[in-house]
């Protein structure tokens, strides 16, 4: 990798640019990484943004985690009867209560699996 310098008063700075990348594919999961990253792991931040791989991390990242949470979401409801869509109809409330609540679990599966680690 070639570095070019521009003089600044008695200081040489690198040219360094950053190419536009699409952000499109980055969900929250993604902007939870990122966050993390810039606080807690700085010097991957550091080498995933100089080699232009920042932008397509959090894009993987971000798919991975909505896959696990579909997968753990079709789980939860083929385990529990309660989620049926019959008890849907019957008791609407107590389902998306349950429901809500699977769903809290879930993130907080995927925020300790593929987040922060």
């Amino acid at each position: 990798m070639k570095l070019n310098y521009t003089q600044n008063g008695n200081y040489l700075l690198p040219n360094l640019t950053i190419k536009n990348q699409n952000t499109n594919g980055i969900n929250k999961y993604g902007y939870l990484r990122l966050h993390y990253l810039k606080e807690n792991k700085k010097a991957l931040y550091t080498t995933l943004l100089m080699t232009n791989e920042l932008t397509n991390h959090l894009i993987s990242v971000s798919k991975n985690s909505e896959e696990r949470l579909q997968m753990l979401m079709k789980n939860y409801k083929n385990s529990d009867e309660r989620l049926y869509e019959k008890n849907k109809e019957i008791n609407h409330i107590e389902w998306s209560k349950l429901m809500n609540n699977y769903k809290n679990i879930a993130e907080e599966i995927i925020l300790n699996e593929l987040i922060f680690i």
